[in-house]
């Protein structure tokens, strides 16, 4: 193949990575954490974790694991949000030659029985927050063994105690609950488990790169949720594909080692672990945020201590900028704003570099791929409205219908290649054979366009697209255009039935000034939109449904109220 994006690299930067200098992402790790002991990993609430204490720590809680009898590759869940926990329990799990399984603390009961039914986890750590969901479903799954933690246990005696207290009896945020101890399952505390484990030995596994490492859920957004097996061998695969794309921009720090990336994107979605991961190969540290949805105490936080790094899906961009305080904060060492999980708009990304004069850098994956695909490169001073080139060691093809390459210029299903794209879907042998064509590229159900240096643009997914009058009509252009209107905080556009032209485009907005109008909205399409893409509806709301990851859920926007 003919990897023409090559040229538009920048310098510096390989175009390909080795995977096979690592025997399994646990040695990655162990590497670090010895090479790092002294350096701080986190921060949370002021709470600081060395690496030595997440290498203690994760060891502990590994044997402890081990000791419960769990088969080599068993599958243990991780229910937690960004506190220190999170990192010590993944790392645990993968020391001790398990899977993880992260699950979105949020889950409803039903959503919560789907995921440790269909992975087949034994065990699960979870927060006391979210043990009453566990509660309702653990008999209707093959979990046997439960570590429950509370929010302060690794915030430090004091802190962590009162910070307990509060949560438990002053802010009320812990319902009773009872877990069911027949059958065999037993229940233990967080903090126990760790005290038992510190007495045991961590012993040697068997994983190696072709282990599974994470059993990764799709958002499920179309039905029930499958989970993508990612190796180990894909995971430190996307990890260095990140560290050189990332490289150019963190020169700037001098010492990668120092530099804070914000957390404040749950790390059980693939795109804030991936980074996480990223920065424990840097030996570099975390501000862990348990609520990213608090923005005032998210911007009060920001001004602490220099950070050099943001990763960030674009409405909680764009909640940052509309919060007042957001503009004194100091953002002098700010390198990298990283934008994924969702198509940024070029309104926020415009008004994101006029307030912190730090370019909004697009990307694009999966957590089929590890979250990594394409990127733009972090060198580029302006936003462009591409997804930007594929990484180190990574193939795109644009292809049609039948799996058959496409010219540069023509819009095509995106395929694509790499060593970060997962193996297949967990059990599930018929949607593997959907996911990747003949020659071994994934589909990825987007619809996008290359051009001669390599960048690619989205032009949406297929099952977003709206069909106008039998013109092809796609949300995210809309959406895009219609951001720029002064007075628009947010928007999503999407097809509702109509008898005379099948469909007809409707479009949400959240805005800033209360006194834009629908008239308004429509004579700024009728100049920025030919007639068939105008939108027929408009309505405006308070806020959109969102994913916990802060996608917009166009399909609840379809469902009449």
């Amino acid at each position: 193949m003919n990897r023409h994006w090559l040229k538009s690299y920048p310098e510096g930067v390989a175009h390909d990575i080795d995977p096979e200098q690592f025997e399994s992402l646990s040695q990655l790790l162990e590497q670090s954490f010895k090479k790092n002991a002294a350096k701080p990993f986190s921060v949370c609430m002021d709470h600081w974790m060395s690496y030595a204490q997440l290498d203690e720590l994760s060891s502990a809680l590994g044997a402890w694991l081990q000791s419960r009898g769990l088969a080599p590759g068993a599958r243990v869940a991780i229910m937690l949000p960004n506190i220190p926990q999170f990192a010590v329990t993944m790392a645990g799990i993968l020391r001790a030659g398990f899977t993880c399984v992260n699950v979105n603390p949020l889950y409803t009961a039903r959503e919560l029985q789907h995921q440790l039914k269909d992975s087949g986890a034994s065990a699960v750590v979870i927060l006391e927050n979210f043990a009453g969901t566990l509660a309702e479903v653990i008999e209707q799954t093959d979990v046997k063994t439960v570590l429950v933690t509370s929010i302060g246990d690794l915030l430090g005696f004091w802190y962590g105690h009162w910070l307990t207290f509060a949560i438990r009896h002053l802010a009320k945020m812990v319902q009773a609950y009872r877990l069911p101890l027949s059958d065999g399952r037993n229940v233990t505390p967080f903090k126990i488990a760790l005290a038992e484990g510190k007495r045991l030995s961590l012993k040697p596994t068997y994983s190696n790169l072709d282990s599974i490492a994470f059993l990764q859920y799709t958002g499920g957004t179309t039905g029930l949720s499958k989970g993508a097996m990612l190796t180990h061998r894909n995971i430190v695969a996307a990890v260095l594909q990140a560290e050189e794309w990332f490289a150019p921009a963190l020169r700037k720090v001098g010492d990668v080692s120092k530099s804070n990336t914000i957390a404040a994107l749950p790390l059980y979605h693939i795109f804030a672990l991936t980074l996480c991961l990223l920065t424990i190969r840097w030996g570099a540290h975390l501000t862990l945020v348990p609520n990213p949805r608090d923005i005032a105490k998210l911007v009060d936080t920001l001004k602490k201590r220099p950070f050099h790094m943001l990763p960030a899906v674009n409405t909680l961009f764009n909640a940052l900028l509309q919060h007042p305080q957001f503009k004194t904060v100091d953002f002098s060492d700010l390198h990298v704003s990283q934008a994924g999980g969702m198509a940024a708009s070029e309104g926020t990304a415009k008004h994101w570099q006029r307030v912190t004069g730090c370019a909004m850098t697009e990307g694009w994956g999966m957590s089929e791929t590890c979250a990594i695909g394409t990127n733009n490169p972090v060198t580029h001073k302006q936003f462009n409205g591409s997804i930007g080139l594929p990484l180190p060691g990574i193939s795109i093809e644009i292809k049609d219908d039948d799996g058959n390459a496409l010219p540069l210029g023509e819009s095509g299903e995106i395929c694509i290649k790499g060593p970060q794209v997962m193996t297949g879907y967990y059990q599930q042998p018929e949607e593997n054979e959907k996911a990747f064509t003949p020659d071994g590229f994934m589909r990825t159900g987007d619809i996008g366009v290359m051009d001669e240096q390599g960048f690619t643009k989205i032009i949406d997914r297929k099952k977003d697209m709206i069909l106008v009058s039998g013109f092809n009509v796609f949300p995210n252009e809309l959406e895009n255009v219609i951001s720029l209107c002064p007075g628009v905080v947010e928007c999503a556009a999407v097809g509702v039935a109509d008898d005379k032209q099948g469909e007809a485009i409707k479009v949400f907005i959240v805005k800033s000034d209360a006194t834009l109008t629908e008239d308004d909205v429509s004579a700024y399409c009728r100049r920025h939109l030919t007639a068939y893409k105008r939108p027929a509806y408009i309505e405006f709301r308070d806020e959109l449904p969102k994913t916990n990851v802060g996608k917009i859920l166009r399909r609840e926007l379809r469902t009449p109220v």
